[in-house]
């Protein structure tokens, strides 16, 4: 079988990469971070949460950049809120906002409205005038759960995108073949995902990849954000989102990975080799 690598246009042993900035739309601080990145960092993509309080703000400094929807249901802090852009009862907590933890999601939330606020945030960043690149999930709240995967997987064969998705050796997690179905609805993804703000120092765990990336198309998620008052009340991470901020503004890792033969490469260029067939 022709490899991912091999249908972008790269030899079958080749390196890509792919590095997303997530979280576009949450906060002022956020935004700066992800466009920082994408305009003059190691970024090749993004992820916009919709009902992000600060989302409109993200669409008014679009340029074209390549920016995915990271598909939302959950507002997980404890002192910053926000909820769905449709009417949803069920996916609302007794804040008003989504549910804090993908628990409380999956043992409340009705499907019909599921699929209708999924489908309402892609429409919206269309709407918004973002060239939609690819769909992911806030959490990794849909690829754990079928009934999930199943709605997410339904919108990205509608809207004709690829979908983020854990490499094929966590698939024994969730009890299902979800990279197997996607692929059976010619929808694609990269090979492997990393997300190195979890637990981890994104430092470390870049400077380990770019030592030690195998052949195939690895994601690399960073969830940056520039530091400021604000993001330290809100996000008891920020530590590692600051972190994240100065690996993905930081041009020493674009040449060290051009050094050590890696291929830079992005969502967009997934898509359009998705609709070409």
């Amino acid at each position: 079988m022709t490899s991912l690598a091999e249908a972008l246009g790269h030899d079958p042993d080749a390196k890509l990469l792919i590095v997303t900035s997530d979280d576009l739309g949450v906060m002022y601080a956020t935004n700066l971070a992800v466009y920082s990145s994408l305009r003059s960092g190691i970024a090749t993509s993004a992820g916009l949460m919709v009902p992000g309080p600060w989302a409109r703000e993200a669409a008014a400094n679009y340029r074209g950049e390549d920016v995915g929807v990271h598909l939302t249901l959950n507002a997980e802090f404890d002192l910053y809120r926000w909820g769905p852009v449709t009417r949803a009862p069920s996916l609302l907590d007794g804040d008003g906002g989504f549910p804090r933890t993908l628990v409380d999601l999956w043992e409340h939330a009705d499907m019909d409205e599921v699929r209708k606020e999924c489908r309402a945030q892609i429409e919206r960043a269309i709407y918004w005038g973002f060239d939609v690149s690819h769909l992911s999930a806030h959490l990794g709240a849909v690829e754990l759960r079928p009934e999930f995967f199943d709605v997410v997987l339904a919108l990205a064969v509608d809207f004709r995108l690829p979908l983020r998705l854990p490499g094929a050796d966590q698939q024994h997690n969730t009890g299902f073949p979800f990279r197997q179905l996607a692929a059976e609805e010619g929808i694609l993804s990269p090979d492997r995902l990393v997300r190195v703000s979890r637990g981890r120092s994104a430092k470390g765990a870049l400077d380990q990849l770019l030592s030690d990336m195998p052949p195939g198309v690895t994601e690399v998620v960073l969830r940056p954000a520039s530091d400021s008052a604000e993001l330290r009340a809100v996000m008891p991470d920020w530590p590692a989102r600051v972190e994240d901020c100065e690996v993905g503004t930081a041009t020493v890792y674009r040449t060290l990975a051009l050094r050590t033969g890696l291929v830079f490469t992005s969502y967009r260029a997934m898509r359009d080799l998705q609709r070409a067939g």
